[in-house]
């Protein structure tokens, strides 16, 4: 649903002096990171040549296991399942594709016997195909259930077949029965035997119940494989190699981008100029390192770092700082779009709205020089409706209204930014993304909804109190409650069926035939995970300190150990 305003504003005289108005803050922290971004040192070009070479004959080695011939399929798919732990799968992603095409013709005939394959082998192939987007059918761990329709309790000695089965069910989609019962079967015995168990599986289900696979961030979940893949009895040591160097190679390029990111950040003096916004520019570059790491999403990962930096900005002024009277003018601004409408905002809005029609303007440069400036004409349209959805709530907040939850969640799910965030990240993309791709985007697919469904209920039930605290629109948490009578505990609950109910329709949205190619599926799946990695437990972006200051330090400061 598309959130309507009016397409002429009355503008007030808001350009005046406005250091009377008695303002609120959110007191957030200032930046955790000062400089230390700011500068990058290069290394000695011979040493980096050395480097790629080493890393090219790895990769020749890796290539020949991944398309070697094998007797036992098993032994490839615990080989493809490393590489995509290990986060290097992009580099063989036509080979492994081969393969899993092979096992998913043949794969209406595994396990049909009782001693076909065991629980592990049925649920990793199982994973592995559901990730590739084949629709493997679920029937297979019938096999596993007793005469009574229950899962064999002799199941539970096997904890790497109930870890692999757990990790299978969050592949899951609606009517789904029997994973929906597995998942409980499996989360309730690992979480019995969890402690008890000696490492390095305890650290893997211990993790495992935190963050399934399918909910990590790709380069957090390599960075942990690569610290428990080696006490692997069969873990391959050309491809552990292989994979840290790699990982070493992307964290330098990735600093790289950061550096200029950080840069343009600086220059533009935010944090002096609208103090009361939070300042997390490094934040936002790990956001979006979570939607596109590969090296060919460089210019899509900059255009998305600086929008999405903008959008918290803007975000902060109409849920923190701006009057009624000025969010007004700012909202019809951003509507025609126009730098001569600057002259009508306050000083502070000023800067913002410069530094967005910039953004912007660069990014209409970048995609004019690739012959596809239409796509940056769907990316102001989405920044549009973004921002008439954050003048809508500020007028219930100014209102004192809280909305039922069928007019909240159309208005809140697109201030949690991610239609735009999706639609954004396409800009940047290569040929896969068409003009059919936007406007398929723009229909409000299931998947966009979902994954919006995921940020935006996740993000109320960690923030809510402390937004309350100082001042804010009323989240879904206390509309929910006020419309149902219902208890804060009984809100969460249903909230989190429902994200639990959206990942199924993502998962759904991500199997063959797809509306669009999988490689932007991919993108809105992955701006889903970075919500579960940063809104958990807490509103890690906000207090970055306590939840993100480990995870950016692990990406982008500190290099794995060879």
């Amino acid at each position: 649903m598309v959130v309507q305003v009016p397409s002429t504003i009355p503008i007030p005289n808001a350009a005046a002096n406005v250091s009377y108005v008695n303002r609120r803050s959110a007191n957030f922290h200032p930046s955790i990171w000062g400089d230390h971004f700011l500068s990058y040192a290069t290394s000695d070009s011979m040493e980096i040549e050395k480097e790629m070479e080493k890393v090219r004959k790895l990769k020749e080695q890796v290539k020949k296991m991944v398309v070697a011939p094998v007797n036992n399929p098993l032994e490839k798919l615990e080989l493809i399942n490393a590489i995509q732990r290990l986060g290097v799968a992009y580099h063989f992603e036509s080979e492994i594709e081969e393969f899993l095409l092979q096992i998913n013709t043949r794969s209406c005939n595994y396990g049909d016997h009782e001693n076909d394959f065991d629980l592990y082998t049925v649920a990793l192939c199982f994973r592995l195909l559901r990730q590739q987007g084949y629709n493997s059918p679920c029937d297979i761990f019938s096999k596993f259930k007793d005469v009574e329709g229950k899962f064999k309790e002799s199941l539970v000695d096997d904890v790497r077949g109930m870890l692999s089965l757990y990790e299978a069910t969050h592949l899951r989609v609606h009517g789904e029965n029997i994973l929906d019962e597995a998942l409980a079967f499996t989360t309730i015995h690992l979480e019995r035997v969890a402690s008890n168990l000696s490492h390095p599986l305890s650290h893997a289900v211990a993790r495992a119940l935190n963050r399934p696979i399918r909910r990590g961030l790709p380069r957090l979940e390599a960075r942990y494989y690569m610290s428990i893949y080696p006490q692997d009895p069969s873990h391959n040591e050309v491809l552990l190699t292989f994979a840290k160097l790699d990982f070493n190679f992307l964290q330098q390029v990735h600093k790289k981008e950061l550096s200029d990111i950080a840069r343009w950040w600086k220059e533009l003096e935010f944090a002096k100029k609208l103090p009361f916004a939070r300042d997390r520019v490094i934040e936002c570059y790990f956001w979006i390192l979570g939607v596109y790491f590969e090296p060919q999403y460089y210019l899509a990962r900059r255009m998305l770092t600086k929008v999405i930096a903008m959008t918290s900005v803007t975000d902060d002024i109409y849920d923190v700082y701006g009057t009624l009277e000025e969010l007004e003018v700012f909202t019809e601004a951003v509507e025609r779009w126009d730098i001569c409408m600057t002259g009508q905002l306050p000083d502070y809005m000023q800067f913002c709205y410069r530094a967005l029609l910039d953004v912007y303007s660069e990014i209409e440069e970048e995609m004019t020089k690739l012959g596809k400036s239409y796509r940056v004409d769907y990316a102001k349209q989405a920044m549009k409706y973004q921002v008439r959805a954050y003048f809508e709530e500020a007028k219930w907040f100014h209102k004192k209204h809280i909305p039922t939850m069928e007019e909240y969640m159309p208005v809140a799910l697109v201030t949690s930014a991610y239609g735009m965030l999706a639609t954004t990240s396409f800009v940047g993309m290569g040929d896969e993304v068409t003009k059919h791709s936007f406007d398929w985007l723009f229909s409000k697919p299931k998947i966009e909804r979902a994954s919006s469904v995921v940020c935006r209920l996740m993000d109320d039930v960690v923030s809510h109190k402390f937004e309350q605290k100082r001042g804010h629109v009323a989240s879904a948490v206390e509309c929910y409650m006020k419309q149902f009578g219902a208890t804060e505990e009984e809100a969460v609950n249903e909230f989190r069926k429902q994200v639990s109910d959206a990942w199924k329709d993502i998962n759904e949205e991500c199997l063959y035939p797809t509306a669009v190619p999988m490689p932007l599926l991919v993108r809105i799946l992955n701006l889903a995970r970075v919500i579960d990695v940063v809104y958990k437990d807490e509103d890690g972006y906000t207090h970055s300190s306590i939840v993100l200051k480990e995870l950016v330090a692990s990406l982008l400061i500190n290099p794995v150990s060879l």
